[in-house]
């Protein structure tokens, strides 16, 4: 496959944002009249990037950075659990909290997960970047390339409205009664597509920019679009 300058630090840019907005998501923030995950400052971020990389270098080279984002965020994941396993030594955060255990709860508070909401946030990460990648590339075909701003907000209302929806509903049906769920599905999904339709002249500089500095502009006619493919 083509060599690219800037594919390796749109890569880097993707997955710390992705990493970043999982870890701070434990924060629930007042946004006005509405009540979001700190993650929304930064996850929607990630949406951008994945436009970014479909419609410069193809779904091939999406789909390659989107497991890549898994992987690491899985990596995270596992890391911070170990982290938290291990023994806590007696003067640590003695200026903070007055004993080692209190200083525990603190960082299994804002860093621990639950098996349900890991489950949640990884299959929604998954369908929600796949689904918008594959939409971006199939419309920018259907619009022979013209109109950037329709594919990268279209992708982005649907994928993130998958995303929203599975993360909400894996996450908290049981939970939350189901009109909640529902007034919680719809607050994320039209805030981060919101977010995005926003963002879309940033995405214009990034996307000309990268057509001209890596000479591409790659149309997915032949492309393999199975999210476990190993071949283009």
């Amino acid at each position: 496959m083509k060599s690219y300058r800037y594919f390796t630090l749109v890569t880097a840019i993707f997955v710390t944002c992705l990493i970043i907005s999982n870890i701070i998501a434990v924060k629930f923030a007042a946004i006005g009249p509405w009540f979001l995950p700190a993650a929304v400052i930064i996850f929607p971020l990630s949406y951008i990037f994945g436009d970014v990389l479909t419609e410069v270098y193809g779904y091939t080279r999406a789909r390659q950075v989107i497991w890549i984002g898994f992987g690491c965020n899985l990596l995270a994941v596992i890391a911070i659990w170990i982290g938290g396993q291990l023994p806590a030594a007696p003067f640590w955060n003695a200026n903070v909290y007055d004993s080692p255990t209190a200083a525990q709860q603190a960082y299994d508070a804002i860093l621990g997960f639950t098996p349900r909401l890991l489950l949640a946030s990884f299959i929604a990460y998954l369908v929600g970047e796949f689904l918008n990648s594959f939409v971006l590339a199939k419309l920018k075909i259907a619009t022979a390339g013209k109109h950037l701003w329709a594919r990268t907000i279209g992708s982005t209302v649907i994928g993130q409205l998958a995303d929203s929806s599975i993360f909400i509903v894996v996450a908290f049906i049981g939970i939350l009664p189901n009109p909640n769920l529902i007034q919680a599905i719809l607050t994320q999904w039209l805030f981060k597509s919101a977010y995005e339709a926003l963002a879309t002249p940033l995405t214009y500089v990034v996307v000309n920019f990268l057509k001209r500095a890596e000479n591409e502009d790659y149309y997915d006619r032949q492309t393999n679009f199975n999210p476990l493919a190993l071949e283009p």
